[in-house]
């Protein structure tokens, strides 16, 4: 069988990202075809910062616009390159020229000072393709998937509705048919019975509903959420749903940083990236870890 063919985008160049793809590539490429959106002139100017060779199989797919890497920098140049990197890659993967498109970390910050009206890759998945993406995260000993994403969390709560909540439990239902699934609370306790906060109630009366239209008890809880990632709780579960995101994230991340990776779900293609930011405190130092992007990688390849 040929190997799969498999885009990345770059990220944001003034980032660890292009360092980490170039360090790892031999070792990817024995996995899968890769495909870097990214012009000449910028991974030349990249590899020279870097010092590191550019591998002579190395293919790339041209994204136009040249600008000066400027190491650890948020530079709207940068936020916009990789916008157009990422939306390339996307391209390719919907026109059936790649099975799955692999992203490098992006800066948030110098998105919006680039004009660019998403908050992130999957933000940007959900309008590209009009569908409801889901993020998860995690690796093999553990996945969280985010009811909310980047949303500020005094808005979290109005959101807590049952058929909002519904819709992405049938929704993550269709990515992950037979897994269980434990649901968090939102509220300490998980509400106390509706001592602490009612959206619990929402939470409860959608799993009820959920688990119906499936036809099993898919979906668990909803879960207190200071007890939910217990190494007991982790021995019934390896999925989670958080009802925002660093309920989830901050106990993924400290137990398995350097290993995770973030899915989309719910989409056409398939999409999966680094579980960590650009890193600009150690940009083009050589530093930088390999781990997540190689388990990105897999991740994708599994998926296809």
């Amino acid at each position: 069988m040929s190997k799969p063919r498999i885009v990345i985008s770059v990220g944001d160049l003034n980032g660890v990202g292009l360092e980490i793809a170039l360090k790892a590539h031999d070792e990817v490429s024995k996995l899968c075809n890769l495909v870097y959106c990214i012009n000449k002139y910028m991974l030349k100017q990249a590899s020279q910062l870097l010092n590191i060779d550019i591998p002579q199989d190395i293919e790339i797919s041209f994204v136009d616009g040249d600008f000066n890497i400027k190491a650890g920098e948020l530079s709207p140049k940068s936020g916009n390159y990789s916008f157009d990197s990422f939306i390339h890659g996307v391209t390719l993967c919907k026109n059936k020229q790649a099975d799955a498109i692999v992203t490098m970390p992006i800066n948030k910050e110098a998105w919006m000072r680039a004009g660019i009206e998403y908050k992130g890759h999957t933000d940007a998945l959900r309008k590209y393709f009009d569908k409801d993406a889901i993020m998860m995260l995690g690796c093999e000993k553990m996945f969280v998937a985010l009811y909310t994403e980047h949303t500020a969390l005094k808005d979290v709560p109005p959101l807590i509705k049952h058929d909002k909540l519904l819709k992405f439990f049938i929704n993550l239902n269709k990515s992950l048919p037979n897994q269980k699934i434990a649901v968090l609370g939102l509220n300490p306790h998980a509400g106390d019975n509706g001592v602490l906060g009612d959206e619990e109630l929402e939470i409860t009366s959608a799993i009820k509903s959920a688990n119906e239209k499936i036809g099993f008890k898919q979906f668990i809880g909803p879960l207190v959420p200071d007890v939910a990632f217990t190494p007991h709780a982790r021995k019934k579960y390896t999925h989670f749903v958080a009802m925002y995101h660093d309920q989830g994230l901050t106990p993924l991340k400290a137990l398995y940083f350097d290993e995770s990776v973030n899915i989309s779900l719910n989409l056409p293609i398939v999409r999966t990236s680094v579980d960590h930011g650009t890193a600009f405190d150690i940009a083009y130092k050589g530093k930088a870890n390999t781990l997540s992007y190689i388990n990105a990688i897999k991740s994708a390849i599994s998926l296809i």
